[in-house]
């Protein structure tokens, strides 16, 4: 009798920008994408040179040729889902809508970088209301923390879940695309993300874990989005209430092994090879 033949291997693409010390952008994404046993696809928007105590450079990729890259890729490959990280300028966010108007490429999870862990801005202001008023609403999920939302709506940043949950209920009606709101720069024990729809906004989802004492956490924002692409690669149809769940697992459990790595003296990479490294012991 022969051997069972596996499934076709589930690809999931990440358009964001490169990060030379290897914890967030394309780096955090592709090693996140392999822990769940997702086949990673990368296009580069933008080289930076940083570490763990921050941002030294960013050249970015011309537009033209960030195109180039995504045609190059979708010529030959199905992506089964997409991840949008650090795109740098305007006219990079419009080359990327303009690819998602024409190509299949899955659903789309949208991190909206603006700032690093270290507080280095990472997007052009010019580049907010692209990402805004042409990118948002090509998306399926998009994923900013406490300031990001505030960016996008133009308003204070929140400082409670109540004010939290309105923002991410607005984003959602404004935009037309589910939201999750990242809750971890609010104080408490317990970081909260809320989940809101664009179907029913008034309806949301608390996303509670427990706070992680620890400085790992660099490329926090990257790993949850690039999950939650790899979970919808997976799980085709299936609702992002759902998916949330194994995601935030996901991360917590990277950020609690974080600091065993050791890698770094500010704020370290999370460890997204947990699972084999303890496998491995």
């Amino acid at each position: 009798m022969s051997a069972p033949v596996p499934p076709p291997v589930r690809v999931a693409l990440t358009i964001a920008g490169s990060d030379s010390g290897g914890g967030a952008g394309i780096q955090a994404d592709l090693k996140t994408f392999a822990a769940h046993g997702v086949y990673g696809a990368s296009v580069v928007t933008a080289l930076t040179a940083q570490n763990t105590h921050g941002v030294r450079g960013i050249l970015a990729v011309p537009a033209e040729f960030v195109r180039l890259q995504l045609d190059t890729v979708l010529d030959d490959i199905t992506v089964h889902a997409t991840k949008i990280g650090m795109l740098a300028g305007a006219d990079v966010v419009l080359a990327v809508a303009e690819v998602l108007r024409s190509r299949a490429l899955g659903p789309v999870v949208l991190d909206p970088v603006m700032v690093a862990t270290s507080g280095d801005a990472l997007l052009d202001p010019d580049a907010v209301a692209a990402v805004r008023d042409v990118l948002l609403p090509l998306s399926d999920l998009v994923t900013p923390n406490v300031p990001e939302a505030a960016a996008l709506l133009g308003v204070d940043a929140a400082t409670s879940v109540a004010q939290c949950r309105d923002q991410a209920q607005e984003l959602a009606r404004r935009s037309g695309t589910a939201v999750l709101l990242k809750g971890g720069h609010l104080s408490g024990q317990a970081s909260v993300d809320v989940l809101a729809s664009p179907g029913s906004p008034e309806t949301t989802v608390l996303v509670r874990r427990d706070r992680v004492d620890t400085t790992a956490t660099h490329g926090t924002g990257c790993t949850l989005s690039s999950a939650l692409a790899a979970q919808v690669a997976l799980h085709p149809g299936t609702g992002w209430d759902v998916l949330v769940e194994p995601a935030r697992d996901y991360l917590q459990a990277a950020l609690l092994a974080g600091a065993r790595l050791d890698v770094g003296s500010g704020h370290g990479p999370l460890d997204h090879a947990h699972a084999l490294r303890e496998h491995r012991s």
